[in-house]
């Protein structure tokens, strides 16, 4: 397994209410891949997001089905952050009840 592979596996992984990837919401970052483990920094919003296991095992799910293990860490935006995503929260909205930003 190449890390194009993983990197594209995980680019194709949207968000259930914004069109567009969680890497491109700045949701993900800090993705290395090492033997058969992925490790990654999962970057909320805000504290307490409802949908939070649904978006790690939206991540999860792929990397499985590749033979691979996520582990993770979790921390909250800053304030440029967090402005930049409600941009494109904005811009790609979908619809739905999954809204991060309110």
């Amino acid at each position: 397994m190449d890390f194009f592979k993983v990197i594209q596996t995980i680019e194709g992984v949207q968000h259930p209410a914004i069109a567009t990837s969680l890497l491109n919401l700045g949701m993900l970052e800090d993705v290395d891949f090492e033997d058969n483990k992925v490790k990654a920094t999962f970057v909320w919003p805000f504290d307490n997001i409802p949908i939070k296991d649904q978006l790690i095992n939206s991540v999860k799910l792929p990397l499985k089905n590749l033979g691979l293990e996520l582990e993770y860490n979790e921390r909250v935006m800053n304030e440029d952050e967090k402005a930049r995503f409600l941009e494109l929260e904005k811009k790609y909205w979908r619809g739905g009840s999954a809204a991060c930003g309110a």
